[in-house]
């Protein structure tokens, strides 16, 4: 018979048919007969014991049923009755194998959930055990009892169970769902603008739902924000009103729980632990490995609906939605400014997911119709309830950390950090109710933990346009930020400081300052050299940044940045945004002669034009071309010598970017006025031809001249 999945409504639309993965093939009757009666009974073994907070009854009654099961088929074993089984009776055992599966999941699933989010599907969940006890009545009926001899008592209770689930009706369970009609309701109090109040919320946190410590109350919080990454939309309540629980419960958290904490919470709070999925995400995950081209850059996960940004790129729709309602302003993938907020259906590549999911038999629903990019942003709005119950939680973060105890603030640090991590509205109440200040004193605490968030919430914080003058104004804020890029106590404080100082650095104005702060450069092109990875990522964006000042040139020399740019260009993973910064500085004659003194300048960015990404390609021949224009005879003599340019010239002027392209054209220029080098490269002038540029043509503009497209970000932590 045919096997109907419970989970159709929760399951990820990846998922293929769960009988081309679990169904048994090739066994025998006695072998499949041995196998299932092992399952049944581990199964009961597993969860006879387990302590159901919700779904109790529903669960218990499962149970049983799997335990009926496991007595017929230890009778089939043991008295040899299952060594010849009929046609029927191996297709119903097939079947049972599968349901056996969907069995364990789901009370796997409702013993390890969360007690919120279980409430939340108290009755979707309801709604899958009475499809169970569907299927266990189908399978019944089907079962050919009469082929097989079994004792009376074996019979007798099988037939039973046939009358039961027969007869069985939906149940959901009147207090649980009297509890969600609650919870639901302090939703409704915050939307309204009412604080629900001390004693009402113990009653249900504490009395009701035994959530009794702090600990308790943040695996809550992780468990439903990873359900907001995970459902994308499939599963009831929305993201937004996830959003809203998360929310109110990280309130209770500390309205209920206070602040201090031991030193292992506090050393390893920021360290979270991997959560269940939806109910069926385990399965989903075992089938198929989904091509790379139609996963989104963001979520990493199929693309529903494809859209394309002003940058050309292309994610799911939900993803950038919820990238630009948290406050960014440009393309995640490329760094480049978004120069307007409207999404592109991508047809094309709708199309080619379709053919690709039918032809793997995974369901691909078609979008809605969002033809409004104010639409789709406005689905990832947080909701009313949200931002109420997230500023009542900021008031008594900001309230710690001017009173608190050290364990308070360091606390305190850590969940504004958090908080800090979505959404403009909470980035801009947190400022605005004065958490600024009182991170600043942090940033010099002895306490590594203590540091590290406070440093990291900056961070977060300066995303928001407007808190970055909050930031700079702050008196001392940016003296602390610089010590703790030169003398973080963790490397993740360190590492963090750079990336602060990029993000505040997107203002104009404020290069000049961060470059003129005592230790600054310095400490950026020391992370550059000797840094992790992603701390070299840090520094080498924040100097790229400082380095599109006029005035910070002299600096950069002064402080080494330009050596260390110069040692980065062999570094892949920094040196696209290492050549972008050397452009920008060569571009001032003591800049070309600062990086005309460096050994491997030249041979760097050659190498660059080799094997380098196209940006950085682009980047590597425009600071190539600026070193001969500002360097004056000697620089250019240095490029001219260098081995191999012409035919990397030339490849540029075919394959390169646009801008590489009319770089590349612009130096072969250069090299056709000096005249010992006329001849080396006559057999250029197709190239400028296709490049389209006149000999008289240069670019005044810093993008255009210069070639800076950077595949950067502020990050969020």
């Amino acid at each position: 018979m045919a096997s109907a999945a419970i989970f159709s409504s929760l399951r990820r639309r990846r998922s293929p048919s769960l009988e081309a993965f679990l169904a048994p093939v090739d066994l025998s009757d006695v072998t499949l007969v041995e196998t299932l009666a092992s399952v049944s009974t581990e199964l009961v073994s597993c969860f006879s014991g387990t302590s159901f907070f919700f779904q109790r009854k529903n669960s218990r009654s499962l149970i049983r049923k799997i335990e009926l099961f496991g007595v017929l088929l230890e009778y089939l074993r043991d008295s040899g009755s299952g060594t010849c089984l009929s046609p029927t009776a191996v297709v119903c055992f097939k079947e049972l194998y599968l349901l056996l599966y969907r069995s364990k999941i789901l009370l796997n699933y409702c013993a390890e959930s969360s007690k919120l989010w279980l409430l939340l599907q108290n009755q979707s969940i309801s709604g899958h055990f009475h499809d169970v006890n569907q299927e266990i009545s189908t399978l019944l009926d089907v079962f050919p009892l009469d082929d097989h001899e079994l004792s009376d008592d074996v019979r007798e209770q099988i037939e039973l169970m046939q009358k039961q689930t027969r007869k069985a009706r939906l149940y959901i369970d009147k207090n649980d769902e009297a509890l969600r009609v609650r919870l639901f309701s302090f939703l409704d109090e915050f939307e309204n603008g009412r604080i629900p109040g001390l004693v009402e919320l113990r009653s249900f946190f504490v009395d009701s739902l035994g959530i009794r410590d702090a600990k308790s109350c943040r695996t809550e919080i992780e468990f439903l924000e990873e359900q907001i990454v995970n459902h994308e939309g499939d599963v009831e309540p929305s993201a937004s009103v996830l959003n809203g629980f998360v929310a109110i419960t990280r309130y209770c958290r500390f309205l209920l729980f206070g602040f201090e904490t031991n030193e292992v919470e506090l050393q390893f709070g920021s360290m979270k632990k991997p959560r269940k999925r939806l109910i069926t995400q385990e399965i989903a995950n075992t089938f198929i490995t989904i091509p790379k081209d139609f996963c989104c850059p963001i979520s990493l996960d199929l693309m529903r609906d494809p859209v394309i940004v002003s940058t050309g790129q292309t994610y799911d729709r939900s993803s950038i939605s919820r990238w630009v309602e948290d406050g960014h302003s440009t393309c995640p993938k490329t760094g480049q400014m978004l120069t307007n907020t409207r999404l592109v259906p991508n047809r094309a590549l709708r199309n080619l997911i379709v053919q690709w999911c039918t032809a793997h038999g995974i369901a691909c629903e078609p979008p809605e119709n969002t033809d409004s990019s104010a639409e789709a942003f406005a689905a990832t709005l947080p909701s009313k309830a949200a931002i109420e119950a997230n500023r009542a939680t900021a008031t008594l973060l900001i309230q710690q950390l001017a009173n608190g105890s050290q364990g308070a603030k360091t606390i305190a640090a850590r969940e504004i950090r958090l908080l800090a991590k979505t959404g403009k509205e909470n980035r801009a109440f947190i400022a605005e109710a004065g958490a600024i200040p009182h991170l600043c004193q942090l940033l010099s605490s002895s306490n590594p933990v203590a540091q590290e968030n406070s440093v990291t919430a900056m961070l977060n914080l300066s995303i928001y346009d407007k808190n970055k003058s909050r930031i700079m104004d702050e008196e001392g804020c940016l003296g602390s930020i610089v010590e703790v890029l030169m003398f973080g106590l963790t490397t993740e404080a360190r590492e963090n400081a750079a990336a602060t100082l990029f993000s505040l650095s997107a203002v104009h104005d404020y290069k000049k300052r961060i470059a003129d702060e005592g230790g600054a450069v310095e400490a950026l092109a020391g992370l550059l050299r000797v840094g992790t990875p992603r701390g070299k990522k840090d520094a080498v964006t924040a100097l790229f940044n400082l380095s599109t000042h006029t005035e910070n040139c002299v600096k950069m020399i002064e402080a080494g940045a330009v050596t260390a740019l110069v040692g980065a260009l062999g570094n892949e993973g920094v040196a696209e945004e290492a050549a972008g910064a050397l452009a920008l500085i060569v571009r001032q004659p003591i800049g070309a002669e600062a990086v005309g003194r460096e050994e491997m300048a030249v041979a760097g960015l050659i190498g660059m034009m080799r094997c380098g990404t196209p940006r950085g390609k682009e980047n590597a021949v425009a600071a190539l071309l600026e070193l001969c224009r500002s360097g004056g005879a000697a620089a250019t003599e240095r490029v001219l010598r260098a081995p191999a340019l012409a035919g990397l010239l030339q490849t540029l002027l075919f394959t390169g970017t646009k801008r590489a392209r009319r770089k590349a054209a612009s130096l072969a220029r250069v090299f056709q006025r000096c005249e010992n080098y006329a001849l080396h490269f006559g057999g250029l002038g197709a190239g400028y031809a296709f490049a389209g540029n006149s000999a008289t043509n240069r670019d005044s503009s810093f993008v255009g001249d210069v070639s800076v497209a950077m595949s950067i970000s502020v990050p969020v932590l």
